[in-house]
């Protein structure tokens, strides 16, 4: 019988169900086989209205929407730019920092590569660089904030951590510091390789210019105390991270509605309606995964599968890497929402086993996620950029791969060199 509904199960997956129905079967399914009363399921729905921190996950996110519903990505790109746009390849440098920037405070990478990319994309191409190239640089740039606070996976990967018992090895304050060193460096490769590309290319350069600079910063005035407001308030212990998220939320409604006056008031219920839908609908797969997580932890099944992975791959190297090709398949076929639920309870006991500490896989797991975005042939961002710039999927699978390699090259240094992330918290 349970091999019957374990196929059933297995069937109304590969048919399309929603993945929260799917969970929810297999933790039923689980309790079931294991004589336990199902009443455990309503138990854990409920633990997770009591956790404070989880506060902080839609009340970034309806930030993080108001944030691309106004012109924040033009005035960002502006700054940067007349900052930045003096340097050889200054533009595609710019666009890494923005797009950065952007995707950090709106956690999703297609916002980015819809907002900032349709201004980035042209405005490439005018100064000289190659389609291929700013194709690649946009399509790929667009996952490039999910390491830098406060990114809505580095929230989420420390809710699932803490409610899986390793609350005091896993603070959302030290995932925001740990990830900034990872994600500083992958910008650093990624712009020594814009400078090799184009070091023949005729690309125009923009002069710095004092006027100009300060005529950006009177424009992007409200933006530009945003991270230091936010981070600074979390690290100087002025604020607890969900205050900091109440605060944001204050602070940009007070930005876009009342001093920019971008946004006309009545698309304010619109915003957070489309905001908490997809909210709801990472707490909805979160909250049955918990209760998934305790049948497995009471199965032991993760200690299990520690073993028998150990029997076979004594070597943590091995492991390390058969964990990366493992993360970036996952990353190319899911979002990385539920990546982060179904993988998370799996891997994390796993990875301890190892030695591994759990900030550092955090980081690294984020790392392979960000370049499955754009890992052929279905990343989402591939398909996302096919359709904003109307070009053939193969068109975009040559422009990311060079942009791959140079990140896989970083994400080798954060799988191998832990002291890149941990340098600052251990």
């Amino acid at each position: 019988m349970f091999v019957i509904c374990a196929g059933l199960l297995v069937i109304i997956a590969l048919l399309g169900a929603p993945l929260f129905v799917v969970i929810l079967a297999a933790s039923i399914l689980g309790f079931i086989s294991a004589d336990v009363d199902l009443s455990v399921i309503a138990i854990e729905l409920y633990r997770i209205t009591d956790t404070p921190i989880l506060l902080a996950l839609p009340l970034f996110t309806f930030a993080g929407y108001l944030l691309a519903e106004g012109k924040t990505s033009d005035r960002l790109v502006s700054l940067s730019q007349a900052f930045l746009g003096w340097m050889p390849s200054g533009l595609a440098i710019v666009s890494f920092f923005t797009c950065a920037f952007f995707t950090a405070f709106t956690g999703a990478s297609g916002v980015t590569i819809v907002a900032v990319g349709a201004l980035l994309y042209p405005a490439l191409k005018q100064e000289g660089y190659s389609d291929k190239f700013s194709l690649g640089l946009v399509t790929t740039s667009g996952s490039l904030g999910l390491l830098i606070p406060p990114s809505l996976p580095l929230i989420l990967f420390a809710i699932i951590a803490q409610q899986m018992g390793y609350g005091e090895q896993v603070s959302i304050k030290d995932l925001f510091v740990a990830g900034l060193i990872p994600a500083a460096l992958m910008i650093l490769l990624l712009s020594f390789y814009s400078l090799w590309e184009n070091r023949s290319a005729p690309i125009a350069k923009q002069p710095f210019s004092w006027p100009v600079a300060l005529s950006t910063i009177k424009k992007a005035r409200w933006e530009i105390p945003l991270p230091f407001f936010v981070l600074g308030g979390i690290y100087s212990g002025f604020f607890a991270i969900s205050d900091a998220a109440a605060a944001t939320v204050i602070y940009v409604i007070i930005m876009e509605f009342f001093l920019y006056k971008e946004i006309p008031l009545r698309r304010l219920p619109d915003i957070m309606r489309d905001s908490m839908m997809m909210v709801g609908g990472i707490l909805l797969i979160l909250a049955v995964s918990l209760a998934f997580t305790n049948f497995l932890v009471d199965a032991e099944i993760p200690m299990q599968l520690f073993h028998v992975i150990q029997s076979n791959i004594e070597s943590k190297i091995v492991f390390l890497l058969l964990l990366n090709i493992i993360l970036l398949a996952l990353g190319a076929i899911l979002d990385i929402f539920s990546s982060l639920i179904i993988m998370i309870p799996l891997i994390l006991p796993v990875a301890i086993g190892y030695g591994i500490d759990p900030i550092h896989l955090g980081i690294m797991f984020l790392a392979n996620m960000q370049i499955g975005y754009f890992t052929p042939p279905v990343g989402m961002n591939l398909f996302i950029a096919s359709y904003r710039f109307n070009k053939p999927i193969l068109e975009l699978y040559r422009a990311t791969i060079p942009f791959m390699l140079v990140l896989m090259v970083a994400l080798l240094l954060i799988t191998f060199i832990p002291s890149l992330t941990l340098m600052f918290i251990r």
